[in-house]
């Protein structure tokens, strides 16, 4: 990595413990106005003093995020498909490399869908990008999508990982999973889990962040187990304590009880 690159990455996985708690907003790119996601700004606003990184479209940045934030921007660059559409994998690129420039962005981010009818498209889509982020210094974030007919295990993870980084992905995003180590093992760079779908208990996001980052994780992408939990300040102050402070399940969760006292329910609740 040149200098550029370095410091580039050195925002979005922190070098003094190699981890990172990146915020996910990029979900209406293909759900559209997601629960407690519909006006993006009251959801981002409270949130993001406590994230390391946010992961967003440029529509999003432009109307949601103050310009004068010192956070990094982990920016979606892959789409043309909706949760209505003819195959969610059929994903193209959907914003230049000279936008992302002007966005002053750390990092791109983009799916690929291995084993789907669009694989081809998407790996190829990954590998231009790597190209574009390698002239300009900004490194690549890829997700590891999975169609409804994918398995997330680990064989089928740690192929994907695996294809991502021998593509050029500087970091990749995939699901935790029974013996998630091999899937840390086999991929040469950085992890971070995503943290899916709303879980049914704040704990069970935490045991999740826990076990994944305890498998070798470098971190997590995490969006609905935080601001769809009725106090998603206190949840993503948990999340931290676990991924920076190496807190366990049970102090991460007392931490999250004695921070929700502080806090006023989800803002993103009311309109």
């Amino acid at each position: 990595m040149d200098w550029g690159m370095k410091n580039r990455f050195s925002r979005i996985i922190r070098p003094n413990d190699g981890r990172c708690v990146m915020l996910a907003v990029d979900h209406g790119y293909f759900l559209g106005p997601t629960e407690r996601l519909e006006v993006p700004y009251k959801t981002i606003k409270p949130l993001l003093p406590f994230a390391d990184s946010i992961m967003l479209t440029r529509g999003i940045l432009r109307t949601s995020v103050n310009p004068s934030t010192d956070v990094p921007i982990v920016l979606r660059v892959s789409g043309g498909t909706s949760i209505i559409g003819e195959d969610l994998s059929k994903e193209t690129i959907t914003t230049s490399i000279q936008e992302a420039i002007k966005l002053n962005v750390s990092c791109l981010a983009l799916s690929i869908f291995v084993g789907s009818k669009y694989e081809h498209q998407t790996l190829v889509n990954l590998a231009n990008l790597v190209d574009s982020g390698e002239k300009y210094g900004i490194p690549i974030l890829a997700v590891t999508a999975v169609g409804k007919d994918m398995v997330r295990d680990a064989r089928y993870l740690a192929l994907a990982c695996r294809i991502a980084a021998e593509l050029g992905a500087h970091v990749v995003k995939t699901y935790y999973c029974e013996n998630f180590e091999t899937v840390v093992e086999g991929c040469p760079v950085p992890i971070i889990i995503a943290g899916g779908k709303k879980l049914e208990k704040e704990i069970d996001a935490l045991e999740l962040t826990f076990k994944a980052i305890q498998d070798g994780a470098a971190g997590v992408d995490m969006g609905r187990n935080i601001w769809q939990s009725d106090f998603p300040v206190a949840m993503i102050k948990a999340v931290k304590s676990i991924v920076h402070e190496n807190y366990s399940v049970k102090e991460a969760y007392e931490l999250f009880n004695k921070e929700k006292k502080k806090e006023h329910k989800n803002p993103a609740l009311t309109r």
